[in-house]
C-alpha cells in the first residue's frame, strides 16, 4: 500500500511540475533571461546583403558640414542631384531615415523636393524614395468590445510627417523603434491602422490610406513591388533574426558621396540607406547579436530589410504546441529518472537539452516546411538544470547522508577497522544470499542470572544486563569482531565476516579472554551489592559456516548459520562459570600461543559423535 501511494505521489508530482513548467513556458515570466538563451542560440548570421548600402552622416560628415541640426535642406538636394546624375546607375530606393517634419526654409525646402521628384522622373518610375515618419504615442481612455473603459498606452495622438511639398513626392514609413523588455531591438511592426482624423488631415500622401507601413517595409516593398509581407501578431509585431553586426553592412560617408568620391555604380539598383552614423545623434540602440555594442538606427533597418528580403522573419510557435512539448519532456524526463542511476539521469538531461536546442534552432532558420518559428527554450533548460539538482542531491548528498548513518548503525555492531574498510569500498548494498567463509564462532551466557533476576526490580535487571552487553561487546569489537546477535542474556560474535581477518581464531580466544577478565570485577561489584555472584560460561568454534544477509526483502539480518555455529553454541552451554571451552580445532590451530587444559571428549546436543574439548587457562 505504501509503495502504491509512493508511486501515485511521483506521478502527481511529475505531471504538477510539467504543468507549472508549460505555463512558464507559455507565460513567459523570465522574458530577459530567456531571450538572452534564444538570442545566443537562434540568430545565425549569413552575412550582409550586397544589395543594401548606407550613407551615414559620420563624423567625418559633420568636421565638414558642421552641426547637423543647422543644416539646411541643401544637402539632401544635393544627395538626390548626384544619386540620380546618372541614370544608368541610379539606385532602386532610397531610404531617408532623418525627419523632415517642418519648413526649414522654403528655398531650400523646394529644392530638395524637386530633387527628389526630378530623380523619380529619371529613373522613368523604376524606382522609389521613402522618407521617415513618427509615430507620437500617448496613453488614452478607450472603450473597448464591452463598452468599457480602459487605458490604452498606445494610443496614436500624432503621425509627424515631412512637409507637404515633400511628402507628397515620396513614400512614407515610420521609423518608430521597438524596444523589447529586456531593452533590445528584437522585434519590428509590420504596420498600423492610422486614425481616421489623422488619415483626413493626409490627403496628400500615404497616410491617407488609413494603413502606415513601417520604414524598412515601405522600402522592402518598394524594392519588390510583388513581395509577399511576413506574418505578424495581434499587436502587428514579428521577431526578425540581424545578419549583420555593427558596422558590418556597406557603408560610405555622406561627405565622401557628397565630394564625388564614391562613383554612382556603387548605388545601381540597390537600397540605399541614409541615416546617422554617429555617436552624437543619440540613434543607437541595443541589438540580439552583440548585447556589449549599440547599433546605429539605420543599421537595424537594413537588418529588417534584409530579414524581410530573405524570409528571416517569425512569431512564437504556437501556445498549445509549445505547452505540450513542454510538459511531455520535462513530465517525461521526471518519470524516467525515477529508478535510475545519476549518471543515467544527467546523461539523458543534456541529450534532452542538446535536442530541444537543436530543435529551437531548427524552427527559427525555417527547416521545417520553411516557416520560421521561435521557442522559448530556457524554461525547459532551467528545470532540468533543478531536477538534476534535486536527483544529485537525493542520489549522492543523501546517499552519504545514509550511508554516514549506515556506518553509525553498524559501528554499534562491528569493530571500527571493519567499518573504515567498509566505508573505502563503498559496498553499502544490501542482498538476501550468503557465501561460505571460514570463520570463528564466540557465543558467551551469564551463569547465575536467572535467580539474580528473580528478586530485583525490572529496573536493576535491564541496568545489570546492559552492564553485562557492554562488556562482552567492548571485548568483541576490540578484537575486530562482528557482534552478531543478543539471544535474552547471551551473546554471539562472528570473527572473519564479513570480511577477511588476519588471526580472526586467536582474536575470537582473545575476546573471550577478555570477557573472562572483565567479568571478575563486574561479579565481585554486584555481589556486594545484590550478595549473590553471576559468571561467564564461554565457547569458541572454528570452521566453514554460511554468512550472510537471511531473511527478506523487508526485514533480513546479518549472521552466520551451520554447524560450526552450532557447536559453538553448545561449547557455551557445557561451560561453567568463568571457563572458556573450545572446540579441538581451535586447540589444534593456536596450542602454541595459549595453554589449555583437555576437558576430554563430551556429547553435545544435536550430534552423535563426541568432540574433544578444551579449557583456556591463559593466552
Amino acid at each position: 500500500m505504501n509503495k502504491n501511494i509512493s508511486r501515485y505521489a511521483y506521478l502527481i508530482s511529475a505531471i504538477v511540475i510539467g504543468l507549472l513548467t508549460a505555463a512558464m513556458a507559455v507565460l513567459n515570466p523570465f522574458y530577459a533571461l530567456d531571450s538572452y538563451v534564444t538570442d545566443k542560440f537562434y540568430t545565425k548570421l549569413a552575412g550582409t546583403s550586397s544589395d543594401i548600402i548606407i550613407i551615414g552622416v559620420d563624423e567625418e560628415t559633420l568636421s565638414e558640414y558642421g552641426n547637423f541640426n543647422l543644416w539646411s535642406r541643401e544637402r539632401s538636394a544635393e544627395l538626390f542631384e548626384y544619386l540620380y546624375e546618372d541614370p544608368d546607375n541610379s539606385p532602386a530606393v532610397v531610404g531617408m531615415d532623418i525627419m523632415y517634419i517642418s519648413d526649414y526654409d522654403k528655398e531650400t525646402d523646394m529644392r530638395l523636393a524637386k530633387a527628389v521628384a526630378d530623380a523619380v522622373a529619371a529613373s522613368n518610375g523604376k524606382t522609389s524614395v521613402v522618407v521617415g515618419t513618427n509615430i507620437v504615442y500617448r496613453g488614452a481612455l478607450e472603450k473597448d468590445a464591452n463598452g468599457k473603459l480602459v487605458y490604452n498606452t498606445e494610443f496614436i495622438s500624432d503621425i509627424e510627417v515631412p512637409y507637404e511639398e515633400l511628402a507628397k513626392e515620396v513614400k512614407l514609413g515610420f521609423t518608430n523603434t521597438g524596444i523589447a523588455p529586456d531593452g533590445c531591438v528584437r522585434y519590428s511592426i509590420a504596420s498600423i491602422n492610422v486614425p481616421e482624423e489623422i488619415a483626413e488631415l493626409n490627403p496628400n500622401n500615404d497616410l491617407s490610406s488609413g494603413v502606415h507601413d513601417s520604414f524598412a517595409l515601405a522600402i522592402y516593398k518598394a524594392y519588390d513591388p510583388d513581395a509577399t509581407v511576413p506574418d505578424v501578431d495581434s499587436k502587428g509585431q514579428f521577431q526578425f533574426l540581424y545578419s549583420g553586426k555593427e558596422g558590418e553592412f556597406q557603408h560610405v560617408s555622406l561627405r565622401a558621396v557628397l565630394a564625388g568620391e564614391v562613383p554612382h555604380e556603387a548605388f545601381r539598383d540597390k537600397i540605399v540607406l541614409v541615416g546617422a552614423y554617429a555617436p552624437g545623434f543619440q540613434d543607437s540602440y541595443r541589438a540580439t547579436i552583440d548585447r556589449g555594442q549599440s547599433m546605429y538606427g539605420v543599421e537595424i533597418h537594413a537588418n529588417i530589410i534584409q530579414a524581410y528580403m530573405q524570409h528571416k522573419t517569425m512569431l512564437p510557435i504556437g501556445r498549445t504546441v509549445l505547452a505540450v512539448i513542454t510538459f511531455v519532456l520535462i513530465a517525461g524526463f521526471i518519470l524516467f529518472a525515477k529508478k535510475r542511476k545519476l549518471s543515467v539521469i544527467l546523461i539523458t538531461s543534456a541529450l534532452i537539452s542538446g535536442l530541444y536546442m537543436i530543435f529551437g534552432r531548427l524552427m527559427a532558420l525555417g527547416s521545417f516546411g520553411g516557416k520560421r518559428a521561435f521557442v522559448r527554450c530556457v524554461y525547459v533548460l532551467l528545470v532540468l538544470i533543478l531536477a538534476d539538482i534535486y536527483f544529485v542531491i537525493e542520489k549522492y548528498v543523501l546517499e552519504r547522508i545514509r550511508r554516514k548513518h549506515t556506518l553509525d548503525v553498524f559501528k554499534k555492531y562491528v569493530a571500527p577497522e571493519v567499518v573504515d574498510n567498509l566505508s573505502k569500498t563503498g559496498d553499502f548494498e544490501l542482498h538476501l544470499g550468503g557465501e561460505k567463509r571460514d570463520v570463528a564462532v564466540l557465543f558467551v551466557d551469564i551463569r547465575g542470572f536467572t535467580p539474580l533476576s528473580e528478586g530485583l526490580e525490572p529496573e536493576k535487571v535491564v541496568a545489570i544486563l546492559n552492564e553485562y552487553l557492554k562488556l562482552t561487546t567492548t571485548s568483541i569489537l576490540r578484537h575486530k569482531g562482528t557482534l552478531d546477535k543478543f539471544i535474552g542474556d547471551a551473546t554471539m560474535a562472528v570473527f572473519n565476516a564479513p570480511f577477511d581477518q588476519e588471526d580472526y581464531i586467536y582474536e575470537a580466544v582473545a575476546a573471550a579472554w577478555d570477557i573472562k577478565a572483565g567479568s571478575q570485577e563486574l561479579g565481585d561489584r554486584l555481589f556486594k551489592e545484590f550478595g549473590k555472584k553471576v559468571g561467564f560460561g564461554v565457547g569458541v568454534n572454528c570452521g566453514e559456516a554460511v554468512v550472510g544477509n537471511i531473511g527478506c526483502d523487508f526485514r533480513m539480518d546479518y549472521t552466520a548459520i551451520g554447524d560450526t555455529v552450532n557447536t559453538a553454541a553448545r561449547l557455551e552451554s557445557n561451560a561453567k562459570a568463568e571457563q572458556i571451552l573450545i572446540s579441538e580445532d581451535v586447540y589444534e590451530r593456536l596450542k602454541d600461543r595459549i595453554k589449555a587444559t583437555p576437558v576430554g571428549e563430551i556429547p553435545l546436543k544435536g550430534k552423535s559423535n563426541k568432540i574433544m574439548v578444551y579449557s583456556v587457562d591463559s593466552i
